[in-house]
């Protein structure tokens, strides 16, 4: 299991770019390598704007009080926490 987090207190990026850095990382790759042929793209699984969002503060600036969301991306289950943590772990679901 690989998780991914700031805990330093500097702005949060979106959760989409951090599910692309985490897994570019475990894979051993640059970020910009994550893409097909070779990588399944992450618009292919999900939007990432809408990922964005579902994390995002409130229009009020309030930030949302819990909430998780899981996916498979490029042979990972995939879990962002409502903190922007993301948590890898090897996907036991057959490929497409």
């Amino acid at each position: 299991m690989v998780e991914s987090g700031d805990s330093s207190g500097q702005p949060r990026q979106p959760p989409s770019q951090t599910v692309i850095e985490t897994v570019a990382e475990t894979e051993g790759v640059q970020p910009a390598e994550l893409s097909p042929p070779q990588y399944e793209s992450l618009h292919a699984v999900v939007d990432p704007t809408a990922l964005d969002a579902l994390f995002a503060d409130r229009p009020n600036g309030m930030t949302r009080p819990r909430g998780t969301t899981s996916f498979t991306f490029c042979g990972y289950h995939v879990t962002i926490g409502r903190d922007g943590a993301v948590t890898l772990e090897e996907s036991t679901e057959p490929a497409d």
